[in-house]
Formats: structure tokens, C-alpha cells, sequence
């Protein structure tokens, strides 16, 4: 007899992450619930020096008060001539409670004199799967791409109308869901986790 599919808590308040997960994460076996379905599960600090750090917090918080399985990932902007910043502050560069057109602002204003081709940037994500038992696995994606010197596009979230990925023509905020899905830094994230979440797919079937 088929088992049901495995709830696997995807643990994210942020729904622009959360719908690009569940377009990504659509395996047999495996049913992933928003976070949101636990009122109980309150919010964590993000205070980790790295984005593995954040990404293991967050998802073995979840794993704790669900008892499910979770997933959840941080996303880091690392510019080269800034050092790698702003990097795991990515969210809150420009403060805490910043939005998005704040945190571009600074970006641009953190850059301002600095020609195109030392704009260097890359979009990492790192993924991390946890068990109620405390296991755990991480997997990490990455895209290179440089930062623009005006924001281009109307979709996309936080930093993707600056980032010009390299090869392409148009920032991430130009693209389609579809088509930022298929290259992006979380895609890649996803696609190495994808052993370790098939496992759990085989048990339940």
C-alpha cells in the first residue's frame, strides 16, 4: 500500500522565497507545507556569521516545533570591490526593517564611481534539510553576474534589478519566473539537495 507523502516544512516568512521553492521542489512522495501552517513556530534571529548558519538555524528551529522535517535556506549578494559584502547581511544591509529599494540604494551608492567590469558579484544560497532528531544536510548553489548601474525590471525581489548574470542580457528582474528559476543560485541549491530529498521520496513509496 502507498504511504501518503511526507510533510517537509519549507521555513521561510519570505513568500517570494517560498513560491520559487515550491516551483522548484515538486517530487512524488513529498508534500512541502509553508511554515506559515505552524502559528506556533515563531520567528528566528537570523544572527549566524555565515549563510550556513542561518540556513541549519532556521530549519532545525522549524523541525523542533513541527516535528516534521524542514527545510530552509539563506541568500547572500557577495560583491567583490565591496569585500564580499554585503553578503550574509544581504536582507538588512541598509538596516534592520530595510526594504528592498533600500538595500539597492546603498548597494549603488557602496558602488558609485566603480566601472561595469569590476562589478563582480555573485548570488549564493545555501539549503539545509533537518530532522526532528536534529540530522541534517546542507547544499549550497551559486550564480557570478555582475551589478548594474541602475535597477532594470519590475519583477523578481530584493537585489534582482542590479544583477546582470554573466552571459546574459537581461537582470534577473527582466526574466520570467520560469526562466530566473531555471539559472538561479537557488535552482542550483535546490538540484544538490535533490539526492538527500529522493531518499525520503523512495521511503514513502
Amino acid at each position: 500500500m502507498k504511504s501518503p507523502p511526507e510533510k517537509i516544512v519549507v521555513a521561510t516568512a519570505n513568500r517570494h522565497k517560498a513560491a520559487e521553492l515550491a516551483a522548484m521542489l515538486a517530487l512524488p512522495g513529498l508534500e512541502f507545507v509553508p511554515l506559515s501552517d505552524f502559528p506556533a513556530a515563531g520567528p528566528v534571529e537570523e544572527d549566524g556569521l555565515t549563510l550556513e548558519e542561518n540556513a541549519l538555524k532556521k530549519a532545525r528551529s522549524a523541525a523542533a516545533a513541527t516535528g516534521l522535517r524542514a527545510l530552509a535556506d539563506d541568500t547572500g549578494l557577495e560583491v567583490e570591490a565591496l569585500g564580499g559584502a554585503p553578503g550574509v547581511y544581504s536582507a538588512r544591509y541598509a538596516g534592520e526593517g530595510s526594504s528592498y529599494a533600500d538595500n539597492n540604494a546603498k548597494l549603488l551608492r557602496a558602488l558609485e564611481g566603480v566601472p561595469f567590469e569590476a562589478r563582480k558579484a555573485a548570488f549564493r544560497c545555501v539549503i539545509a534539510l533537518c530532522s526532528p532528531d536534529g540530522a541534517s544536510v546542507t547544499a549550497e548553489g551559486r550564480v557570478a553576474g555582475r551589478i548594474l548601474e541602475a535597477p532594470r525590471g519590475a519583477d523578481g525581489f530584493g537585489y534582482d534589478p542590479l544583477f546582470l548574470p554573466d552571459g546574459g542580457r537581461a537582470s534577473f528582474a527582466e526574466l520570467s519566473a520560469e526562466e530566473k528559476n531555471s539559472i538561479s543560485h537557488r535552482r542550483a541549491a535546490v538540484r544538490n539537495i535533490l539526492p538527500a530529498l529522493e531518499k525520503i521520496a523512495d521511503e514513502q513509496v
